[in-house]
């Protein structure tokens, strides 16, 4: 009884998986295009960038450098400029900041590797599904067929037109593998810069802390959105009913 009920789902055909792999195939190229763009707005020039910073941190310059950071579009200089802003905070704080930072970051630079790696380890085998079904549809009209070469080679042109499934899942699954390898790899490296520069401006911090306070009798600038937070609460009305 099972196997009778399979049998009718078999025979319904696979084309339908044909067309699911043609869907899987659009997103999957989309997700490549839209990840080359991602990667050619958000980052390059990364050495170059952290030499700039250096030399200007190297000369006392800090807000030179916060400003280079800041006009910047690149991922590995908004993880710098993170670490600027809470450099005169210490290096626990830059390495708090950062940390946070980059896992922001990190969230950026994962978008659609996810999808890239399913569709690249799956595609073969949904593919092998579509021939499966394929190859049980032209068995099943061999058995039912009469025996002449009409229906042999009707039957024959039923397998060959099943293996185009595999053909496809292995068409569908090979861009997406390499292209999530090449992803990852450049997401290494996107990491890699940025901790780079962020390990360039705790080496100035450390060796030059002065450098990092216009005026030591201040407190420690901190970022602008901090500092916003901190104002609203201040002006928290307090028990009584007076600003605190």
């Amino acid at each position: 009884m099972l196997i009778e009920r399979l049998m009718k789902l078999a025979l319904l055909g696979s084309e339908w998986v044909l067309y699911l792999l043609f869907t899987l195939s659009i997103i999957s190229i989309a997700t490549i295009i839209e990840r080359v763009w991602f990667f050619k707005r958000r980052t390059g020039a990364a050495e170059q960038l952290r030499i700039a910073v250096s030399e200007h941190l190297r000369e006392g310059a800090v807000a030179a450098a916060a400003k280079l950071l800041q006009g910047k579009k690149t991922l590995e200089a908004r993880v710098g400029h993170q670490a600027l802003l809470w450099a005169s905070c210490g290096p626990s704080a830059v390495d708090d900041a950062v940390e946070s930072e980059l896992t922001r970051v990190r969230k950026e630079l994962e978008r659609g590797a996810n999808f890239l790696g399913t569709v690249g380890n799956n595609a073969p085998f949904i593919g092998l599904f579509g021939t499966v079904l394929g190859v049980i549809i032209a068995f099943h009209a061999l058995g039912s067929a009469a025996q002449n070469a009409n229906s042999m080679n009707h039957v024959m042109a039923g397998i060959a037109e099943a293996l185009v499934a595999t053909g496809v899942g292995l068409l569908v699954a090979i861009p997406a593998v390499v292209a999530y390898n090449v992803l990852q790899k450049r997401i290494g490296e996107v990491e890699a810069d940025a901790l780079s520069m962020v390990r360039t401006i705790t080496a100035h911090l450390k060796a030059n802390p002065d450098a990092f306070f216009e005026n030591l009798d201040e407190e420690p600038a901190v970022p602008e959105k901090v500092a916003v937070i901190d104002d609203a609460i201040r002006q928290e009305p307090s028990a009584d009913g007076a600003a605190a």
